[in-house]
């Protein structure tokens, strides 16, 4: 028999398992729906402070109830914030767990407290400094793997604040009805169970979400399972190209003991579809789903393939974190400053502007006389688009300043994860930028990254003006990042935006470095010549 331990996130209780937890026991499993101390049960004088520890604790004193004679193996399941505790016992008990599933959450590792899982930065600094009494520090990022498992937000930006004192013994208040997205995407829940959600939603401890996680490591020798909602933002695909990247830190995700299901539904599957997460569950705790696939030591990554058009091998001169491909032609040339996407995990080597990509396009741009530039920025997790497009702009300036360009004609082009930053350049076109490109761009944050900051490109494209916009969109784009395409061209067609659209029928996101297709090539062209045309005119 499967004992299935449910772990629920913040705000919630015990509650929000129980369609599911019907399911598996009609299965004929045991299940155990945690209530964590705090806003699943009240704490008592011994628990006054309740921490990560408090819940971890919660977590152990179920594991422990379990009598695991006769083959009974225990799934620890963790939604949302619960993966932490979830992790934290699983580290003491490791010898009794069966699988953890990772139920549309990150994998949070040692030392790094769930508060630390927000994306947005200023709610995450504003609480840690209220709880520290002004001492900010708990904004440091998920890590790449808690990155890279994009399975969900343990906290996604809210306009409740903590109370009590310093020290994390406050308290944050629960989400009002319409404010839970901003947790998690709502798809799929029934208006009736999403009222419930509401009304029983507690307070959560300030201290379960600042205390770091400690971890001894005998955690990772636990098989585990991610549960990826893709109506939240996560997928398979996006996972695996995270992996592609090739950092160190994400190869954990191939090994032979982790597996990944998706659910089509966003970040409450308990609610939205109980009967198709226990069947996955029951799938997870047989070992079954998919197995990324790790690069061997051999094989190129996708995107270190070479590009698909020949292109002058042109030399390049490098300033900093810019890389310049300068044409024949003299006196000052337009510019092209291409953008690469992400988020990259910070240990990724090479890094972007060496990508062969970047440097095709760059090199392609200096053989029709003008300047191509590529560039690093620090987009290394989704909280990092503030400090990412001040690394653009800043780069751009460098550029315009160098006597050999031409500062009133330079076009920017962006491609796949940086497309939220054209938000910035669309919102206010400088008189210089003659052109914005994107290719299978992202171009709206994904529901799991919480933002509810400046970077919507389908809000700022109203004030673009007359900018010329040239969109590459792949035909078998990621059903998540072709959803923020299609809001972006509706927007722009409401608005009169001059936005030129290459399809790409038959393309993949990332296609020029994958096996070419006349189909690809002439895209490729196609959009290089409209945007030259507007650059150099």
């Amino acid at each position: 028999m499967t004992v299935f331990i449910l772990v629920p996130g913040v705000f919630t209780g015990a509650h929000v398992w129980e369609e599911t937890a019907a399911r598996l026991t009609a299965a004929g499993a045991e299940v155990h729906a945690v209530a964590l101390t705090g806003p699943g049960r009240p704490r008592d004088a011994a628990t006054a402070v309740v921490d990560l520890d408090t819940h971890v604790a919660d977590v152990l004193a179920v594991i422990d109830s379990v009598d695991t004679a006769a083959g009974r193996e225990i799934v620890l399941v963790g939604h949302d914030y619960g993966i932490h505790p979830v992790r934290g016992a699983a580290d003491r008990r490791a010898e009794r767990i069966a699988r953890i599933v990772h139920l549309d959450a990150g994998m949070p590792q040692d030392g790094v407290p769930a508060l630390a899982a927000v994306p947005d930065q200023a709610l995450r600094e504003r609480l840690a400094e209220r709880a520290t009494g002004g001492a900010a520090g708990a904004g440091a990022g998920t890590g790449a793997a808690g990155t890279a498992a994009g399975t969900g937000a343990t906290g996604a930006g809210t306009d409740a604040d903590a109370s009590g004192p310093a020290g994390g013994t406050g308290e944050l208040a629960p989400p009002a009805r319409d404010e839970w997205p901003r947790w998690g995407s709502t798809a799929g829940v029934p208006d009736a169970a999403l009222d419930r959600l509401t009304a029983l939603a507690a307070p959560q401890p300030l201290g379960t979400l600042l205390q770091p996680l400690r971890l001894t490591g005998a955690v990772d020798a636990v098989p585990s399972t991610g549960v990826l909602c893709t109506g939240n933002g996560g997928s398979i695909e996006l996972v695996q190209m995270q992996v592609d990247f090739g950092d160190p830190a994400l190869q954990a995700l191939t090994g032979p003991g982790v597996t990944f299901f998706e659910l089509p539904t966003g970040h409450w599957p308990m609610l939205s579809c109980p009967a198709e997460l226990a069947g996955v569950l029951l799938r997870a705790a047989a070992g079954e789903g998919h197995r990324l696939k790790a690069s061997g030591p051999a094989e190129t990554p996708a995107h270190l393939r070479p590009f698909l058009l020949d292109v002058p091998e042109l030399p390049r001169e490098r300033a900093g974190n810019i890389d310049l491909y300068l044409p024949g032609a003299e006196g000052p040339r337009p510019a092209v400053v291409f953008v690469h996407g992400g988020p990259v995990p910070a240990g990724a080597r090479p890094t972007p502007r060496d990508w062969p990509t970047l440097v095709g396009y760059a090199r392609y741009a200096a053989g029709q006389g003008v300047v191509g530039v590529t560039l690093d920025h620090r987009l290394h997790g989704v909280e990092d688009y503030g400090r990412a497009a001040a690394d653009v702009a800043a780069a751009v300036e460098r550029v315009r300043a160098d006597p050999r360009v031409d500062a009133d004609r330079v076009a920017l082009w962006f491609f796949s994860g940086s497309g939220p930053i054209t938000a910035d350049w669309l919102g206010a076109p400088p008189a210089w930028l003659r052109c914005l490109a994107a290719t299978y761009p992202i171009m709206a944050p994904l529901p799991n990254w919480g933002m509810t900051c400046r970077f919507r490109p389908a809000d700022a494209v109203a004030h673009a003006g007359a900018l010329p916009v040239v969109l590459t969109r792949v035909g078998l784009e990621v059903p998540e990042i072709a959803a923020t395409v299609e809001e972006f061209l509706a927007a722009a067609e409401d608005c009169g935006a001059a936005v030129d659209v290459v399809d790409v029928p038959h393309g993949h996101h990332g296609f020029e470095t994958l096996d070419p297709t006349d189909e690809w090539r002439e895209a490729v062209h196609r959009a290089m010549r409209q945007v030259l045309a507007h650059v150099t005119n």
